[in-house]
């Protein structure tokens, strides 16, 4: 039987490419898309066309109720999911003395709430399903070294971090891995605004990676030969640290 991968912010750059990677890997998805109803049909074609089921989520990951109430009714009718990516992600960049209330509370609603409202109702069914699982938070760069007009970002990813590292312990017995993710600059639209020249300064490799990298790390984090990987963060950034 396959295992069914939930994928949030599924119709994002990495999201898109970790979707089809799992696909080519045999896992049937569930995708998940806030606003783009449009790219979230087109990445449901372009996994089905790779033999496995998929079928798509909306819903906004900083609404709690509403984020609850529609995974709990695809779990009900589906089963449990054996994995979820938790990719779903915002960026409000500015000068800390200039970021808005809204800013800052946009980004941690977005990339921070977003862990409990997706995971919380999903971690019990997935320990009574008794068939182990996989959890991977796709966090940044940021929020391991920091970064200057990121606060609100890095204090996201920070805390990303930080609960995911706190949630492997209580899901270890249960053999389901918790891991996180950490890109540096990858080339997705929301460094489509990079100076290539100062990518090349910052990044030791001398260039952005790209989406395919880190969907082949966190499909290997799924995958049934990282069953003693959990409670790590792993890096994929070039060098920059």
């Amino acid at each position: 039987m396959s295992k069914t991968v939930l994928v949030t912010g599924a119709t994002g750059g990495i999201g898109q490419a970790v979707a089809l990677k799992l696909a080519k890997q045999g896992f049937d998805l569930v995708l998940h898309y806030h606003s783009n109803s449009e790219k979230a049909q087109n990445l449901l074609r372009a996994v089905t066309q790779l033999g496995v089921q998929a079928r798509v989520l909306q819903f906004a990951v900083d609404e709690r109720q509403q984020v609850q109430q529609v995974l709990l009714d695809d779990v009900a009718k589906y089963g449990a999911y054996y994995a979820v990516i938790c990719n779903a992600g915002i960026i409000r960049d500015n000068a800390f003395p200039a970021m808005t209330g809204e800013e800052w509370d946009a980004v941690i609603h977005t990339n921070l709430d977003a862990f409990y409202n997706v995971l919380q109702p999903l971690v019990m069914p997935m320990v009574r399903a008794k068939q182990g699982g996989r959890i991977v938070t796709i966090a940044s760069v940021s929020g391991i070294m920091g970064n200057r007009g990121q606060t609100n970002y890095s204090a996201s990813k920070g805390g990303l971090i930080a609960a995911s590292k706190s949630l492997a312990i209580e899901l270890a017995k249960r053999k389901i891995t918790v891991n996180c993710v950490a890109p540096g600059i990858i080339e997705t639209d929301m460094t489509s605004d990079m100076d290539p020249a100062m990518i090349k300064q910052m990044v030791p490799l001398r260039r952005a990676g790209k989406a395919e990298e880190v969907a082949s790390l966190v499909a290997f984090l799924v995958s049934a030969e990282a069953a003693y990987i959990t409670r790590q963060v792993i890096s994929i950034n070039g060098g920059m640290f």
